[in-house]
């Protein structure tokens, strides 16, 4: 099975603007988390899907410089954009990781991944969001060719466009699996992990400055240890815990709760 990560960046974000060029130990926050997809055991190919905008020239030039596979495409659908990308290298299966995850925790894509190719004919797609259980920023969706090309051709609303998986998850027409945590646990509404706004900057630097020199290869447990012994570092970002893109689309998503977001206090 030709499996292709697809990690979605752009300069231009509206709340942290060049967010993915923050540098964590020393590097650019995108080369972090492609670093961070690649520690992962799944054999895949991992490519950069970036926009054609000028000020995205910028991310090109850094895979370019660091061999790491790039492709442009349109700035807001991001559908189309997953959708060329994987049709270029050939995908069998797509996995969607947005670039505001440098703190993936690479045995989390491999348990996504794992599980839809052990059940690949049970399931169009796979996540492990729906409903979500690990903090927020371990987001993986693994979706078949054949229901992304579904999914491009059909979806016509702006949302399901701009966030890529809508039309696969909420509309009822697909077989959609989901991966629960281990432990019985759910903190996806109390630790954010995602990069999104200055304060979740500093947090995910604190983060990094504390583990990375010491194992590279950090994982979930390592944070959660960390955060255990440093209250402090977990609440640099715990005002925006829970705050996701759900909350300006509950009146279009037919599978999401009000309790599943929240908005900024």
């Amino acid at each position: 099975m030709n499996i292709v990560v697809v990690v979605q960046a752009r300069m231009s974000s509206s709340r942290l603007p060049e967010k993915v060029m923050k540098p964590l130990a020393g590097m650019p926050a995108l080369y972090r988390q492609v670093e961070r997809i690649r520690f992962a055991n799944e054999p895949s190919t991992v490519v950069v899907a970036t926009s054609t905008n000028d000020d995205d020239s910028e991310i090109v030039r850094l895979c370019k410089y660091y061999d790491i596979p790039v492709m442009r495409g349109s700035l807001l659908d991001l559908l189309d954009r997953h959708y060329q990308c994987a049709k270029e290298y050939c995908a069998d299966a797509i996995v969607k990781i947005p670039s505001d995850c440098p703190l993936i925790d690479p045995a989390i894509i491999d348990k996504v991944i794992r599980y839809y190719r052990e059940h690949k004919c049970d399931f169009d797609y796979v996540s492990n969001l729906h409903p979500a259980s690990y903090p927020d920023g371990n987001d993986v969706e693994v979706m078949s060719m054949a229901a992304l090309e579904t999914a491009w051709r059909n979806a016509r609303i702006m949302m399901q466009r701009e966030h890529t998986t809508p039309y696969i998850w909420d509309t009822g027409l697909f077989r959609c699996g989901n991966v629960l945590w281990e432990t019985g646990q759910n903190l996806s509404m109390s630790h954010r992990w995602t990069l999104d706004y200055a304060e979740d900057y500093e947090f995910i630097r604190t983060v990094y400055a504390e583990l990375y020199d010491a194992n590279p290869r950090f994982t979930i447990d390592d944070i959660l240890h960390l955060l255990q012994e440093r209250p402090d570092i977990h609440t640099i970002n715990e005002e925006f815990a829970g705050v996701n893109w759900y909350r300006h689309h509950l009146d279009e998503l037919h599978t999401i709760h009000a309790t599943q977001t929240r908005n900024i206090i």
